[in-house]
């Protein structure tokens, strides 16, 4: 009895004892505050805050425990301003809580961009520029020439307009484009399925014409048009080739089909 008092009455000792239970204090803390900070084990599900108002979409993100951030701006004609465009991480995702969700709104102002040169790039190419302009592909015109897809003259609102202009984010830029006759052809892609974008994409991808968008009449906004998905097209995709230019019209609803992104 005597010698374990010698032992615990020695300083070194005492003083290892109360060091190793400080550090075991400090572990439990740490495990303590970090389990309440991360809610170990616990994730949400990130909700659809498209088309709705920064206040809205703080509180519907609120109510499940999420943060919403502004972290960029966009325009587009047909979203009310101040609406959200598009975020990050996407609907349906599965994030902590806690998690900041950045979203991109629809500008109160048109901002103004620059026409690029297309003359004599690809379609593709000239797709692409445009849309890191913030500009969209409208009609696509083909005229005889010796290289199929080749841009030959840009236009806006039926009249050429030349590399440089101003234009409001979101104009409509139409293509006059060659079109060589032994390669004239492109196919009609099946577009079930996909949401309305993807579907505008993939038309125009295969050389083809947006001769319209027919919705459903339960589709009222510009969001529920984004979310909707082609359930019917024509012309059909039967796999015979068509030539490029060709019209199509596509037919868009709520929940068609599991969307194609």
């Amino acid at each position: 009895m005597k010698e374990n008092k010698s032992i615990l009455g020695n300083w070194i000792v005492r003083n290892l004892l109360l060091g190793v239970l400080f550090v075991l204090l400090v572990v439990a803390a740490a495990s303590i505050f970090l389990s309440i900070r991360t809610r170990h084990g616990k994730e949400v599900t990130v909700p659809d805050l498209s088309g709705l108002s920064v206040q809205d979409a703080a509180s519907v993100a609120g109510a499940a425990d999420l943060v919403v951030l502004v972290s960029d701006s966009v325009y587009m004609k047909r979203m009310p301003r101040g609406a959200v465009v598009s975020q990050l991480p996407r609907a349906g995702s599965k994030v902590k809580p806690d998690r900041k969700i950045a979203l991109t709104i629809n500008s109160q102002v048109p901002k103004k961009v620059t026409m690029p040169n297309l003359i004599h790039v690809s379609l593709r190419q000239a797709k692409a520029e445009l849309a890191a302009k913030g500009l969209v592909l409208g009609k696509l015109n083909y005229v005889s020439d010796i290289a199929t897809n080749n841009v030959l003259q840009q236009q806006f609102r039926g009249r050429d307009i030349e590399p440089g202009k101003q234009l409001y984010s979101g104009s409509v830029i139409d293509l006059v484009l060659g079109l060589n006759g032994s390669d004239a052809m492109t196919y009609v892609p099946n577009l079930h399925g996909y949401k309305y974008l993807s579907a505008i994409d993939a038309i125009q991808d295969n050389s083809l014409n947006v001769s319209g968008v027919i919705f459903d009449k339960e589709i009222r906004t510009y969001a529920d048009s984004l979310a909707a998905t082609v359930y019917s097209q024509r012309p059909a995709a039967t796999g015979n080739p068509v030539v490029m230019g060709t019209s199509v019209t596509v037919y868009l609803k709520l929940n068609a089909d599991e969307p194609k992104q």
